[in-house]
């Protein structure tokens, strides 16, 4: 039986040494849901935050064939703690999951490059305007299927502002692209970022999250990126970021 977890004396030591916002939203009940084999004694827990969840503790084939409710998506994504959490995954989720390589970055403080940051974020051209999303423009990102992501997670505005924080880049008035806070923890966010297909490869993913990176420097929080793909890998060591690992995820056919 799968229970829902309230309480998390019993379940952080099974994520212990995994450096995953992520986990970290749902460990200090920001957001997110943890779910566990067992309420009092539990050997293996679910991490469930957007459209991941994140395996830990003993393999256990419940877990592993659970599709939980909270994703908004067709598909969610998995991550496996190690081989054979991984191993489980292909047994119990068969041909529904599709096996992807995934690209995590260091954690390491304050190692960017202000200077080079504040002019890439400057360096729009007259064209384009940079806002902070206030409530007005969240309410637009939701309403947008394309960045939707930028605020989907997110209950209400007022739980974004006090641990998300996110830029838009306006073209006309209208939303072109964005840097924000797909998650957020006590100390930090995850970043998302949106580009409108046909604004792509101009330059505006680069100077929003620039952008960001800068107004969390500010506040004191730190800007964790976890890449898809190459090109946003490429793209965050671009802005300063330092390779971590490569790792293995299953995105996985609800």
């Amino acid at each position: 039986m799968i229970h829902v977890i309230e309480k998390y004396d019993n379940i952080s030591p099974l994520f212990a040494g995994w450096p995953e916002t992520m986990i970290w939203s749902c460990l200090q009940n920001v957001m997110g849901r943890i779910l566990a084999n067992d309420s009092e004694h539990p050997t293996a827990a679910m991490a469930v935050l957007g459209d991941f969840c994140f395996l830990a503790g003993e393999p256990d084939k419940e877990l592993a064939a659970c599709m939980p409710a909270y994703c908004q998506k067709d598909f969610i994504i998995m991550v496996p703690q190690n081989d054979a959490w991984a191993e489980i995954i292909e047994e119990c989720q068969k041909e529904r999951a599709k096996k992807v390589t995934r690209y995590a970055f260091r954690k390491e403080g304050d190692i960017f490059d202000r200077d080079f940051l504040k002019s890439a974020a400057e360096g729009l051209s007259d064209e384009y305007q940079m806002k902070m999303i206030d409530e007005t423009l969240f309410d637009r990102c939701r309403a947008l299927p394309w960045c939707k992501d930028l605020a989907a997670l997110w209950d209400e505005y007022e739980q974004y502002q006090k641990y998300g924080l996110g830029v838009v880049i306006l073209k006309d008035g209208e939303i072109v692209s964005g840097a924000s806070s797909y998650s957020g923890y006590i100390g930090g966010i995850e970043i998302e970022i949106d580009t409108r297909e046909d604004y792509r490869r101009k330059g505006l993913a680069f100077a929003a999250g620039a952008g960001l990176i800068l107004e969390c420097l500010k506040r004191g929080l730190y800007p964790s990126w976890d890449a898809q793909n190459k090109w946003s890998a490429a793209l965050a060591k671009k802005l300063g970021y330092h390779d971590s690992h490569a790792y293995t995820a299953y995105e996985v056919c609800i």
